[in-house]
């Protein structure tokens, strides 16, 4: 029975289409089971796609020189039913690894930690399993030519044609699957767990099929089950109780956490908050504070102000919507503006509403912030770019060209704030970079670095100088009769404090241009200190007092 299941060699190819399947659904999932830890870079997917391809390479090589010693298609289903339940255990056991790998690595290197973590992670995790897979096609091609011969037909190169055509066939749709599919409805685990037992059915039927290795197909089959049981939560903080909210979007990784203050999305399992709502009337404590110093600078009013209400509504467009943090701030302080908001993760959009009571009467478009610029032929008094998150910026919105689409959206007192998270004094850091190409497009700059965080706010505007309209608005909003005092006084007491700090920025060299961008390798470097600094004091435990002081202080 053994050899009428491969007899007519369609088994062969469905077993071809299937490991290429394989191959693309763990390596998609694998950039899933990193980002939240390592983000989404292109130097992750870098890392990720390398690292495939040495386990392929080697898998080509291994597979081809065992085949020739033995061509018995049961060593090949063999290594599928192993790397069936390696990839099946990713799930329970991935995040756990990345996590000691981590911790180990941040004691004992001080450059490329990302780099490093993230290479080491993706040998331990995935080389082995796709090693394995990498030795289908050989042995596959082998046997083919065997039963071939046996009935005078096809040729090796039509064999190898047709093998390579199923498998690419496979991985086109193990491409698009996990992507638009999987990832979406069920998650990062429960895709592993799908296409790991995929892979152990082929092997499966194969061995029941020869009524032969029963022992091996009995435990592969325990195995899998267990790490079904174990491994289909989409917890990623395995060490948080009690999240509001976790799951993934076709774009993140999503966290919503609240205290008895605020409720907060983060999209990065160690640290970092990309939208905030306080649940009572007050501020952030954060760059959305500062960020309003655009209006003021902009010369918006409050609500009740002598003039409040004489012409337009001012019209704000924020870029990087998230749950609606700014425009929330930007309506409390300055009443009735127009805003509309982009955010190209829907999954974002549909958190605000649940969680952040976001206003129906705002729009959010479902949209990459630059494409929308280009799709629309409207101005605005407010842009607000808060696309940046840690190492994962998008070029396509830090160059020369992005900041003219922006600039032809501005009227002509319309002011531009940009979020920029990785500050630092470093010569030609990204923040530089992305100050002297703003400075190369628009004629008034000034930035402002903000208390007790990384962040740093850039303002730009088509003319005059920064901080004298600034000043001048401050002075508007100070003599102006408003309805709520205590909300004037708090904001001018926060636009004080602004404004002490703000410095006009005159523009340099470092231009990213389309062409020209490379703010991963500038924003790892970046990460890179910023890890290193905050690592250095459990670091100096670590050397007074080991491991063990290190465990005490974290527990």
């Amino acid at each position: 029975m053994g050899k009428d299941i491969l007899k007519n060699k369609i088994y062969l190819y469905v077993t071809e289409f299937f490991s290429g399947m394989g191959v693309m659904a763990v390596e998609l999932g694998a950039s899933r089971l990193l980002a939240p830890y390592f983000s989404s870079s292109q130097i992750v997917w870098t890392i990720i796609i390398g690292t495939i391809m040495i386990a392929m390479a080697l898998g080509n090589i291994y597979g081809g020189r065992s085949a020739d010693r033995d061509p018995s298609p049961d060593r090949l289903y063999g290594r599928l039913i192993v790397a069936s339940v390696w990839i099946a255990a990713i799930p329970v056991l991935g995040k756990y690894i990345i996590m000691l790998i981590s911790g180990a690595l941040i004691f004992t290197i001080n450059t490329n930690f990302l780099v490093i973590a993230a290479f080491i992670a993706c040998m331990v995790i995935f080389v082995f399993p796709l090693f394995l897979l990498g030795t289908v096609t050989p042995s596959l091609a082998k046997y083919t030519m065997l039963l071939s011969e046996d009935d005078d037909a096809e040729g090796a190169g039509s064999i190898v044609g047709q093998l390579g055509a199923a498998n690419t066939l496979g991985s086109i749709i193990g491409t698009f699957l996990p992507t638009f599919v999987t990832i979406p409805a069920v998650g990062t685990a429960i895709t592993f767990l799908i296409f790991s037992g995929i892979i152990l059915v082929i092997g499966l039927v194969y061995f029941i099929s020869r009524r032969s290795h029963v022992k091996l197909c009995v435990v592969a089959f325990i195995l899998y089950i267990v790490c079904v049981l174990f491994g289909n939560s989409d917890s990623f903080a395995f060490w948080k109780q009690n999240l509001t909210y976790e799951g993934e979007s076709v774009y993140n990784y999503l966290q919503v956490d609240e205290d008895a203050r605020s409720i907060w999305l983060s999209t990065n399992v160690l640290f970092g908050v990309q939208s905030i709502k306080m649940k009572e009337d007050e501020l952030t404590g954060m760059y959305y504070d500062y960020a309003m110093a655009a209006p003021v600078i902009a010369g918006c009013d409050m609500p009740g102000a002598d003039d409040a209400g004489d012409g337009d509504r001012p019209k704000v467009l924020i870029l990087g919507m998230g749950t609606g943090t700014y425009g929330r701030q930007c309506l409390r302080y300055f009443g009735d503006m127009d805003i509309e908001g982009v955010e190209i993760d829907g999954k974002i959009t549909e958190l605000s509403y649940k969680y952040f009571d976001a206003s129906p009467d705002v729009p959010v478009y479902t949209y990459d912030g630059r494409a929308y610029l280009q799709t629309i032929d409207k101005k605005y008094d407010l842009i607000m770019v808060d696309a940046y998150q840690d190492i994962s910026i998008p070029f396509q919105m830090s160059s020369r060209e992005f900041f003219a689409e922006v600039y032809d959206h501005l009227n002509d007192d319309g002011v531009m704030v940009v979020n920029m998270n990785m500050r630092s004094d470093t010569e030609g850091n990204i923040n530089e970079y992305l100050s002297d190409t703003i400075a190369s497009v628009f004629p008034a700059v000034a930035c402002v670095d903000v208390d007790h965080s990384s962040n740093r706010e850039l303002f730009a505007a088509k003319k005059g100088e920064i901080c004298a309209r600034f000043d001048a608005g401050i002075d508007d909003i100070s003599r102006a009769q408003v309805k709520d005092e205590e909300a004037r006084e708090r904001l001018l007491s926060l636009m004080g404090a602004v404004r002490e700090d703000m410095q006009e920025y005159e523009g340099g060299q470092h231009i990213f241009t389309d062409d020209k961008a490379p703010v991963e390798l500038l924003g790892m470097k970046e990460i890179d200190g910023m890890i290193q600094e905050e690592a250095s004091y459990y670091k100096k435990i670590y050397d007074d007092e080991g491991l063990g002081g290190v465990l005490e202080k974290l527990i």
